[in-house]
């Protein structure tokens, strides 16, 4: 079969369910776990093709599965129920977009799920908790916020919530400042308190209700995951294993925060070369973060610990609009994408050519939107920057909206405020192509040409608008890389061009 994943044991282990792409769409299909029978598909254009972001959840009971659909409308993650022997699905909710796969509740009478509302902006990283009651009463569940004074962290949906055994608490990750806790909070509403007290990045929690046991992958600056488990007693997490190497050069970032052009202070990691020689003074590079709403955060971060190790400062920035300073910090990017977001980088810039270790050289560079906000950077603030690499970037969402994949198509459309013919002002702002003009920085752009989050048309464009305006431009695609580059020999071979073209423009570490 064609596009197998997330596959999902009933409760009694006798059968599997899981999506496949065979329909055509992303639906779920049914087989015997013993494999004596065919698969059965279960559910009707549950999902688009290209949306592989959700599980089947599995009533407890095993007569229905409860799944994330846009059934109802293309622009909508609803929540659907779907009866195991008939096929009848029914639609549970209508106001709330999902941002998690779906966890019953252990008594099988509601639902939790990290969501935000439709009529609001498309965050992520800062999710409501939903909880939807009445699940069979006929027709659609009631849907309610668990009100608090944190949000949970999605993670680009790959977190869920989990619940107690009693079906009295609600335990999620949730990112501040970087760094990523495991929280809780009374279903019924209240305050939220911690459950974990780590610094780093917390993920793939895993809960098992009765068994009074929280497992998580724990990663940090100088360490990469290991597995720990905590007894919900209370007490200090236990690590279970021990697969992270070590590396002699890496050592933790220092945490710092500097003036932006309005006075906002942005938080960065800065990473110094582990051999930096007293009075030496080394080129510096700024990290602009993918996503756009999303962070940089405090795991191991390999990239930027490797190019300090090769003479490199190294400041990794958490721009406005990102998640992990509050819901109001992140409204600063709403509808102004790739503008005062670029300036903050900017504003990275003139802070690092105040270090005494910085010899007055500072590059950029980023993946995704981090490519965008590379580019967009040394466009608005061109005097800042000596050289660019910018990567996978959306450049013109003008010209590249209809080719991208639902889950950009809804980040788009939602941060623009609409359709580019609703809201031509907003997609202007963050047409950075029509601002290459005032680029100097050399450039390097790479791309993926099976790209479908951020498609070709973006290095495309952004190459020919170089080229009719008779700039220099260095190029590299990779044909058979997609959004995140998986083969490993691509990945060396981005990051070794990378640093030769720093290396070029930039210069190296000189003695003072």
């Amino acid at each position: 079969m064609e596009g197998v994943r997330a596959p999902a044991f009933s409760p009694d282990g006798r059968t599997i369910a899981f999506y496949s792409t065979a329909s055509g769409h992303q639906d779920i299909w049914l087989v015997p776990a013993d494999g004596s029978a065919p698969p059965r598909q279960l559910t009707e254009a549950a999902m688009a093709l290209d949306d592989p972001r959700f599980a089947p959840a599995w009533r407890p009971d095993g007569r229905e599965i409860l799944y994330v659909s846009n059934a109802s409308d293309y622009w909508h993650d609803d929540l659907w129920l779907v009866d195991v022997e008939t096929g009848e699905r029914r639609q549970l909710t209508r106001t709330l977009m999902a941002m998690s796969t779906p966890v019953w509740s252990p008594e099988g009478d509601r639902i939790a799920v990290f969501g935000t509302a439709k009529d609001e902006y498309w965050y992520e990283d800062l999710s409501y908790i939903y909880v939807m009651e009445d699940v069979d009463a006929g027709g659609r569940a009631s849907e309610r916020i668990v009100d608090m004074q944190v949000y949970a962290t999605d993670a680009a949906m790959r977190h869920a919530p989990s619940w107690s055994a009693d079906g009295a608490f609600i335990y999620f990750p949730y990112l501040e400042r970087g760094t990523v806790n495991v929280w809780a909070v009374p279903a019924a509403g209240g305050v939220a308190t911690r459950v974990t007290h780590m610094e780093g990045t917390i993920s793939r929690v895993s809960h098992t209700a009765g068994a009074g046991t929280l497992a998580f992958i724990h990663s940090s600056p100088t360490r990469g995951g290991e597995a720990y488990a905590l007894d919900l007693i209370g007490g200090i997490p236990a690590r279970l294993t021990s697969f992270s190497p070590s590396w002699r050069s890496v050592a933790a970032p220092r945490e710092i925060a500097f003036p932006s052009f309005d006075g906002l202070r942005i938080q960065g990691f800065l990473y110094r070369p582990p051999q930096l020689a007293e009075g030496a003074a080394c080129p510096a590079l700024v990290q602009v973060h993918g996503g756009g709403t999303n962070s940089y955060q405090q795991g191991l971060n390999l990239t930027e610990q490797y190019l300090a190790s090769k003479g490199f400062v190294v400041l990794a920035i958490n721009y406005r609009g990102g998640s992990g300073f509050g819901r109001e910090f992140q409204d600063l990017s709403v509808e102004d994408w790739l503008w005062d977001q670029a300036r903050d980088a900017g504003a990275a810039a003139d802070f690092l050519r105040t270090l005494p270790y910085v010899n007055g050289r500072v590059g950029i560079y980023g993946g995704s939107y981090g490519g965008s906000m590379s580019l967009s950077a040394i466009s608005l603030t061109p005097d800042r920057f000596d050289a660019a690499v910018p990567m996978r970037g959306a450049y013109s969402k003008l010209n590249t909206l209809e080719y991208t994949d639902r889950l950009g198509k809804i980040f788009s459309v939602t941060g623009h405020g609409g359709t580019p013919d609703e809201r031509p002002d907003t997609y202007a702002k963050s047409n950075v192509v029509s601002r290459i003009a005032d680029i100097t920085a050399p450039v390097l752009l790479m791309h993926g040409e099976l790209d479908r989050r951020v498609p070709i048309q973006n290095f495309e464009n952004a190459v020919a608008e170089f080229e009719r305006l008779g700039k220099s431009v260095e190029v590299k695609t990779y044909p058979d890389e997609a959004h995140g580059f998986r083969n490993p020999d691509n990945r060396v071979d981005t990051w070794s061009r990378l640093e030769e073209f720093f290396t070029r423009h930039l210069g190296g570490c000189a003695a003072g």
